[in-house]
């Protein structure tokens, strides 16, 4: 079992920045791959973004890419979305998740889901 929990969440203006961070506890963090997922109100959750468990690769939605930045702290057990140039389609929940396998595109492939935190951008 692993627990996930999310912080950093907040209002921000439209071209600001957020860090999210995800706390994990549980199994051996550094054994899973880690991902973020956002759900809009009235839309399906999407992925956002995952990184690999030495960090190797990450991967990001198109809608993302060059804007968020996926890390992680293995010693930590700390996953982090670092969030620029927002605009108010990021306005959602974001959700961090861990897999043991993907493709990480996938909810499916994950098997463990933090609470979520509520990111909101104002225009």
């Amino acid at each position: 079992q692993v627990q996930l929990v999310e912080s950093g969440g907040g209002l921000v203006q439209a071209g600001g920045s957020l860090r999210l961070s995800c706390a994990a506890s549980g199994r051996t963090f550094s054994n899973y791959a880690m991902g973020w997922f956002r759900q809009a109100p009235g839309k399906e959750r999407e992925f956002v973004a995952a990184i690999m468990w030495s960090a190797s690769n990450t991967y990001y939605a198109d809608s993302v890419k060059g804007r968020f930045t996926i890390s992680r702290d293995n010693p930590k057990n700390t996953v982090y979305l670092q969030m620029s140039s927002l605009k108010p389609e990021d306005t959602a929940i974001y959700y961090c998740a861990a897999a043991r396998s993907g493709p990480y595109w996938r909810q499916e492939s994950y098997n463990f889901w933090g609470q979520g935190t509520q990111v909101t951008v104002s225009s």
